[in-house]
Parts: structure tokens; sequence; C-alpha cells
């Protein structure tokens, strides 16, 4: 099969030859260890983790992914030294705390958002603008390039959008996110009718060219112990935006459009309610946070799944590894619907010999 129509059939729980061959994500500094331990430089040129081509191809409209797409972003620049810390401002107008020189590798300390009344919004409002052109440029025909490109392959055109908690998490906070929607909640709709705004415009221009296959939601609203915002506030801030976005999308063409939800920490319950706007695929099930990929396929026979192979048993070493996989992918590969990936991108402390091991018996057990 080519690996569109793989990847197709797995949206559909179609009959495959085999699993598609993908991966979450592997950190720099997974990389940069592994090039000491004897990983080639043309590691990509050479596929040498048995990846599978790309097959799902974006539309070329930026609408943010973990951060909004601020136009113009807010001047990255340096507000105050204190000694072994800076306070910096970064793209979304945060003040942050972080180590002298140091921009990544760690959590900063967040100590200002740009939004906390609205005058603040409305001040932040002109930088997601769907008028303005400057949005645009540069833009025409990335879309039917992109829809070229997966049919050539057999495969998918999807538009990613920064979900709508993620988004006002990153312009106001996410403490103060909860104190606004019970003390501004006009606040909170004005944003999230930004927010509706300009992906519906992006999404009108991109099928006014070609048709796409999936809508994709960095949303990240689940910690440790289930959702960070009650299923009555997602209801009632998110929700209705959501379905006017995805109604519109769905309304302008023939063809399906998928519905992919990716959350970090425990997505249980946000399963059951995102299923309520007609949830078709979550990512990445993280095992620490409670998410078992057997467990949701039995008890969500019709829902696609990617990830829950756990980072932790990666660095553990070969037999946990073994044990891992031989307890997930048998099930999965009979029950479809699953992209086998490390449940978040793969850290530092898995070495390459392990790696390589995963990747082995991923490609042994698929089929």
């Amino acid at each position: 099969m080519r690996v569109g129509d793989r990847m197709r059939a797995t949206y559909t729980f179609q009959p495959i030859d085999r699993l598609v061959r993908a991966e979450f994500y592997i950190w720099p500094e997974a990389l940069e260890r592994w090039k000491t331990e004897g990983l080639p430089e043309d590691w990509e040129a050479r596929n040498f983790f048995n990846i599978d081509a790309q097959a799902i191809f974006g539309t070329g409209i930026d609408l943010g992914w973990t951060e909004p797409a601020l136009l113009p972003l807010f001047e990255e620049r340096i507000v105050e030294q204190r000694g072994d810390y800076e306070i910096i401002q970064d793209g979304a107008g945060r003040l942050k705390k972080v180590f002298t020189g140091i921009r990544h590798g760690f959590m900063p300390e967040y100590l200002k958002h740009a939004v906390a009344s609205m005058s603040d919004w409305e001040a932040l409002a002109l930088r997601l603008d769907p008028k303005n052109p400057a949005r645009w440029e540069g833009t025409d025909g990335l879309a039917t390039q992109s829809r070229r490109q997966a049919d050539a392959v057999g495969g998918m055109v999807t538009q990613h959008v920064i979900g709508g908690y993620m988004y006002l998490r990153a312009i106001m906070g996410p403490l103060d996110l909860l104190f606004m929607l019970y003390d501004q909640p006009e606040v909170v709709y004005a944003a999230m009718q930004g927010w509706y705004n300009l992906a519906d415009a992006a999404l009108t221009r991109v099928q006014a060219e070609i048709e796409i296959d999936e809508i994709f939601f960095g949303e990240d609203i689940c910690f440790n112990h289930g959702l960070l915002i009650s299923p009555d506030t997602v209801r009632e801030f998110l929700f209705p935006y959501y379905q006017q976005l995805l109604g519109n999308a769905r309304a302008r063409q023939r063809r399906p459009i998928a519905f992919h939800l990716d959350t970090d920490g425990n997505c249980l319950p946000a399963i059951p309610l995102y299923s309520e706007i007609g949830l078709t695929r979550i990512s990445p099930n993280e095992v620490a946070s409670g998410c078992d990929v057997v467990e949701i396929g039995r008890r969500y026979p019709d829902l696609v799944l990617s990830g829950g192979i756990d980072k932790r048993v990666l660095a553990a070493g070969k037999a946990d590894i073994d044990d891992h996989l031989n307890a997930i992918l048998p099930f999965m590969v009979d029950r479809g619907g699953y992209f086998p990936t490390c449940d978040h991108g793969v850290p530092s402390d898995v070495s390459l010999e392990n790696y390589l091991h995963y990747r082995r018996r991923v490609c042994e057990l698929d089929h």
C-alpha cells in the first residue's frame, strides 16, 4: 500500500498491510546524544529509524499551535537583568523569568500575560485581525500545492489550529484564566470570538482552493488528573466557537473532515466531552498520566488513537520495551485505527541503542 492509502485506511478502520510507521517527535537533545552514540549525520536521508514518508500535509496557513498566530509578534527583548536570571518579553507578549542567556531546556516562570482586561484584549485583537492583508501575503496557492502533494501519495491535508484553551492560556495565563472565567467572562467571550474570526477566515480562504481532510487542534487542556477546566466550562466558553468553525468547514465541501485533538496529560475525561462535537482522533495518550491505549481502544472502538508508548519504558531497557510493545501492538493491530508512536517527544534519557530496538520491534509487530 502507498503510505497515504495506509493512513486513510487507518482513519476509517479499513484493512491495511501494516500500521503507519511514525513518531510523535524526537527532542533535539536526544538527537545530540545519539550523534555521540553513532547516529549518522544523514540519518533522515537514510531513513535510519524506518519511519514512513510524509503523507499528511499542512495548508500553509499559520493559525498557531502552542501560541497564537499573532501578527506582528511582540518584540522579544530583555526587560530586566537579575543576576543569574533575566526577565524577558516573548513573542506572545508574556514576561518570563529565565536563566541568563538560556531559553530552552527548563520551565520558565511566567510573570505576566498579555491580556488581563478588555482593553488588553482590544489591543491584542489587532494582532489577530483577519482583515490585515499582511497575514495572507504569500499564501495564495499553498493549499493547492499541499493538495497536489497529498494526492500524489494518496495522503491527507490538515489545517493546524491552536485550540481555544491553549490560546486562552497563552494570552491570559493558566491561573489568571480561571479567575477571568468568573470575574471577566466578557473578555473570554471576546477573545474566543477573535479566535473564531481568524480561524474561520483562514479556512474560508483554504477551502476556496481545495478540500481538506482534517482539522487538528493543539489543545493541551489536560493534566495528570484530567481536564484543567470543567466540562461545563468547556461547553460554555469553547464549544460554541468550535461547533461553528467545524460546521462551517464541513458545509463548504463534500469530502468529510476529521477532527483531531492533541492534548498532553490524562485525556480520558476529554474523550467523551470532545466526542460531543465529532472527535475523530486523539493523541498522544501519555502513559504517565494514566492513558492506556489498549483500554481506551476497547472503550472507544471507533476512535482513532496515536501514541501510548511510554517514553520512560524506552529509557528502561530492551526487555521492558519488548514487554510493553507486546502488551500494546498485537491488540491495536487487530483493532485498527492506531498510529504507534511515543506518548510525547522522545527524551534524551533514551539511548540510541534502545530507540533502535524500539523501532525494530514496532516494525516486527505492526502487521
